[in-house]
């Protein structure tokens, strides 16, 4: 029960690597907001954490490309617990488009708002509260695509590579208040999206990594766990590949 007390907030936490992590952090006592656009999914993970684990679990929607929305969810969470201790920016989006020069603004604008604008709002916000408070840990969910950007994912790509650079960025900014900013950098999971890659897709991303497969949701949790603990004490500013050694 490392985290019990402790107020765990995940983005995107209502599926996937995001839902993986609020059961993970809740099975180790913390209380967990989950946080999404829709707010019957996100109730549904809020229930099952409270049920299976005891802990209070807040489920809020929550748009992250929408600075307001945004600036609602960490009024909500304070309102209701009074403090954050783990900020977990897992939201993340990037719909397939025909060909880069068909890109249009408002496409583009919502990859950046999900990836990069929505998680500098809230570690910038919640980190200063953190910073006033005494301490936090902040964790960035980001992608191989960050340093091996492919056609397909121009845009997500590079809101990625800018959340590396935020990562550390905001471990400077905030380090001597001891909020500590950390990022996975995630290799192909098997999570939704995965749905919809084709048979040669899966394939491809299989055959790219060292352990010859992609990694599973639950796969996550360990460095989430890891870089939110007090055994990550002496580190931030680190970017984690979670990839299955891909090459």
């Amino acid at each position: 029960m490392e985290f019990d007390g402790k107020v765990v907030v995940v983005t995107g936490g209502s599926r996937g690597m995001g839902q993986e992590m609020v059961r993970a952090f809740a099975a180790e006592g913390a209380h967990v907001v989950v946080a999404s656009r829709k707010l019957d999914d996100c109730q549904v993970v809020a229930k099952a954490a409270e049920a299976m684990h005891g802990r209070r679990a807040l489920a809020v929607p929550c748009n992250v490309s929408d600075w307001a929305q945004c600036d609602a969810l960490i009024d909500s969470v304070y309102q209701q617990f009074g403090q954050v201790d783990v900020l977990v920016n897992n939201a993340g989006l990037s719909p397939l488009y025909p060909s880069v020069d068909q890109i249009t603004e408002a496409y583009f604008d919502k990859v950046i708002g999900v990836n990069l604008k929505g998680p500098f709002r809230l570690a910038s916000v919640i980190g200063a509260r953190m910073a006033a408070s005494g301490g936090g840990s902040i964790v960035n969910i980001s992608s191989i695509e960050a340093i091996r950007p492919d056609p397909t994912a121009i845009p997500y790509a590079a809101a990625k590579a800018a959340l590396n650079n935020l990562t550390e960025g905001l471990a400077q900014t905030f380090g001597s208040s001891g909020v500590r900013v950390n990022a996975i950098q995630c290799g192909p999971f098997l999570t939704d999206i995965s749905n919809a890659w084709t048979d040669e897709m899966r394939v491809l991303f299989d055959n790219q990594a060292a352990l010859r497969r992609c990694g599973n949701p639950d796969e996550i949790t360990g460095a989430a766990l890891y870089f939110a603990s007090e055994r990550a004490s002496f580190c931030t500013g680190a970017v984690l590949r979670l990839d299955g050694g891909v090459r």
